[in-house]
């Protein structure tokens, strides 16, 4: 499935306050989504050693789902095409590895 596809497939899924007015739902839902992600790798190294179980992986690719959710419902209250903006995103990287500013901090690199 591609970006533009999934946008669309994962659009129609979607209920929430002011849809089509509310950048504010999928940017919070995103940060609670990206967090979840975060607190099973946490849990990964507190439980289990650092060791990534096949239990871990399965709820990691199911967390990453929302959080894919959630840039596709952002992207489409900013009228953006997620494949516009994964497109745009390889371009910026690979920019900056042809200048060999691939590492360090700061989005003008």
């Amino acid at each position: 499935m591609d970006f533009d596809a999934y946008q669309a497939a994962s659009r129609e899924t979607a209920q929430y306050p002011d849809m089509g007015r509310n950048v504010c739902y999928p940017t919070l839902g995103l940060a609670g989504e990206a967090g979840e992600v975060a607190e099973r790798v946490k849990k990964m190294f507190r439980d289990d050693g650092g060791v990534l179980t096949p239990q871990r992986r399965d709820a990691l690719k199911a967390e990453l789902g929302d959080v894919l959710w959630y840039v596709a419902a952002l992207c489409s209250e900013l009228d953006l095409r997620m494949d516009d903006v994964a497109s745009n995103n390889v371009r910026k990287l690979r920019d900056r590895r042809a200048r060999s500013v691939i590492q360090g901090d700061g989005d003008e690199r």
